[in-house]
């Protein structure tokens, strides 16, 4: 979770009951569970998406451009003002997405979404000073000013996530309880709102540069998976605008 900069290719797969319970019973062979995957259980994501008033930039990638992008708010877990979260932006090109972010206090992104000053001496709640990636930072900043972005959509789910042993270029995450809504945009508020999965499916995204351990090709291959363009934002302004 400490990666502040990669690029990687990501392909999603919906998978049903059986299909997450086949992948659940041998991926303990092949990858190692997320550390806050404790006892095996998921852990919990919230985001809040930014976008303009017309919400341009979603409609602009669900038209599937070559490139793309978005800005995003995330904690892990329901976060408190005092606490550690991240502002990323996420571009892709050529199916190729390349991610950054830099540390930001829950209390200081709130004013700089107000204000649009960069905090100069943020500090955590520990009265430690926070270390940002600045020129990540300054990035970020100019996508939020140019297009003025502002929080539109909170989205939260629950998820597994798991590396391969020996090869950290692969990863899998499985996701689960996709909630979303337009209003309350908080990530120090709880998760929830409309479910944006049906009942018995599961969001599965593989994530590496290289390509796919051959493992995973045959179990995609056994279990007749292919995949998907799934958007978790892209799928809930679809559902809001219709």
């Amino acid at each position: 979770m400490a990666i502040e900069v990669f690029n990687r290719r990501e392909i999603k797969y919906m998978l049903n009951d059986d299909d997450k319970k086949a992948l659940l019973s041998i991926i303990n062979d092949y990858m190692d569970s997320d550390p806050f995957n404790k006892d095996g259980k998921t852990y919990s994501i919230s985001n809040l998406y930014l976008d303009t008033e017309s919400d341009e930039l979603i409609r602009k990638s669900l038209e599937k451009p070559a490139f793309k992008e978005k800005i995003r708010l995330r904690s892990y877990g329901q976060a408190a003002l005092t606490d550690k979260v991240f502002l990323e932006s996420k571009k892709k090109y050529d199916g190729v997405v390349n991610k950054r972010r830099t540390n930001f206090i829950l209390q200081d992104v709130y004013r700089y979404f107000e204000t649009g000053e960069i905090p100069e001496n943020p500090v955590t709640a520990e009265g430690k000073p926070l270390k940002m990636n600045m020129q990540v930072m300054r990035e970020i900043d100019y996508i939020m000013h140019f297009y003025k972005l502002k929080p539109k959509v909170f989205i939260s789910y629950d998820r597994w996530a798991f590396f391969e042993k020996n090869n950290s270029d692969f990863r899998l995450t499985i996701d689960t309880n996709i909630q979303t809504r337009r209003t309350d945009l908080r990530l120090d508020s709880p998760a929830y709102g409309n479910q944006l999965l049906k009942e018995g499916q599961w969001l599965m995204e593989a994530k590496a540069f290289k390509a796919f351990p051959l493992w995973f090709v045959h179990f995609l291959s056994e279990r007749k998976l292919f995949k998907t363009s799934f958007s978790k934002y892209g799928t809930e302004y679809a559902v809001y605008k219709s």
